[in-house]
């Protein structure tokens, strides 16, 4: 996977010239390199100012003004990406529509994950893979550029914030026919009696998993910061309401093509899928070296009803103390790389983001055991890219972008 550089010089062949403006929040080395490989993938030629921040395209710029990532504007149109970014309810850049459901730890940045579709060549049509789905991300950014996704994740929690995020505009209207019942009956009630209100309200399952959203963003404002529930849950509610209308208007004012999204409850070491059956993997494997997601999420997992030393026994990296924990880990990890391998068809590429982490005072290789576990199952490691990890809930400081090619047969 070669870059164009920034010293390239190209020649203008074919007449007109376009030019193109990468965001303002684009300011970091790497973020500059991601834009240059997602316009080599999308097939641009291009040469880059000297101010690097204005681009002269000689070729693609409709490519560029739907499927870019780290372009504002093309010719002085606004690019879709622009556009969906201002559908933005909260205070944080990356947030946009639904991504702010829920305040998960670890989540990825948005931005980055349409370049990297982008990037590694998944098309309309196409299924995008995340084995360690957790919030969504990966999945509302196919779904936006009409790519297929299949996402899987050990935690109930996480299947159910994925599929509010993704699913909700297609319940819209009746999600907001029973917001009163909601609000009059239910807002009172402790957990099992809400579950059992929402199962008699309704048996469509894309609204009760959103009334169980914002249920459960109300019960983390509660337990994390001390916020009445109430007045969260009144304040969600409403907010979530129109971040789903603001999905439904950027669907039609851009006339997108939504991608199928398919998100369930699984285990990333033994995948549920055909060998050689999906186009393209994006995944962040867990940090529970360092982030110990069962206890960090423990006031909703309970208030679903689970039972958090049994919910403890799937998770991968939560099992066992000192150096066993990180044996434990490093095999499940192994059996999940496994997988990866095993379902993405050859001369495909799959994309890991992983950083080192600490555990009892000490750095784990992690970026250096993933990269040799993976070229030995078989993989070449195109890019490794160091980044910077911005945002509210992330733990980590900096990590890598590993991109790896399936190597044929």
């Amino acid at each position: 996977m070669e870059a164009t550089r920034i010293t390239d010089v190209l020649s203008v062949n074919d007449g007109l010239v376009s030019s193109a403006k990468l965001f303002k929040n684009v300011q970091f080395i790497y973020e500059l390199y991601l834009a240059e490989l997602e316009l080599k993938a999308l097939g641009v030629k291009f040469e880059i100012s000297k101010g690097y921040r204005n681009f002269k395209i000689f070729n693609g710029k409709e490519d560029i003004k739907k499927r870019s990532a780290y372009f504002e504007e093309v010719d002085g149109e606004y690019t879709h990406y622009f556009t969906i970014t201002r559908k933005n309810r909260t205070n944080s850049v990356n947030q946009y529509l639904t991504h702010w459901f829920y305040p998960y730890k670890g989540k990825f940045h948005p931005q980055m994950i349409r370049a990297l579709i982008n990037i590694i060549g998944v098309r309309d049509g196409q299924i995008v893979l995340d084995p360690f789905s957790g919030s969504g991300t990966t999945a509302l950014e196919c779904m936006l550029l009409g790519v297929d996704f299949i996402g899987y994740d050990i935690s109930p929690l996480c299947v159910i914030i994925g599929r509010v995020k993704t699913e909700s505009v297609y319940a819209l209207s009746e999600i907001e026919g029973l917001k009163n019942d909601i609000l009059r009956y239910s807002i009172t009630l402790k957990g099992e009696e809400y579950y059992s209100f929402l199962d008699k309200l309704t048996n469509n399952e894309i609204v009760k998993n959103f009334y169980k959203l914002v249920r459960l963003i109300a019960i983390s404002d509660l337990s994390r910061r001390k916020k009445d529930y109430k007045s969260s849950f009144i304040k969600n509610l409403h907010l979530m309401l129109l971040s789903v209308k603001d999905m439904r208007e950027i669907k039609e004012s851009l006339n997108l093509s939504f991608g199928k999204i398919s998100i369930e409850q699984g285990d990333a070491r033994n995948l549920k899928l055909p060998d050689n059956s999906v186009d393209g993997i994006i995944t962040s494997p867990p940090y529970s070296i360092a982030l110990d997601y069962v206890q960090n999420d423990i006031h909703a997992l309970k208030d679903l009803g689970y039972n958090h030393k049994e919910i403890r026994e799937w998770f991968i990296g939560v099992r066992g103390n000192g150096k066993e924990r990180i044996e434990l880990y490093n095999e499940d990890m192994k059996k999940a790389y496994k997988e990866i391998y095993r379902v993405l068809k050859p001369n495909h590429y799959a994309v890991i983001v992983i950083g080192n982490a600490k555990y009892q005072g000490k750095e784990i290789d992690t970026v250096g055991f993933t990269i040799d576990y993976m070229e030995g199952l078989g993989f070449k490691l195109e890019e490794n890219i160091d980044k910077l990890i911005f945002g509210l809930y992330n733990v980590m400081k900096d990590e890598n972008v590993l991109i790896f090619k399936k190597h044929d047969g």
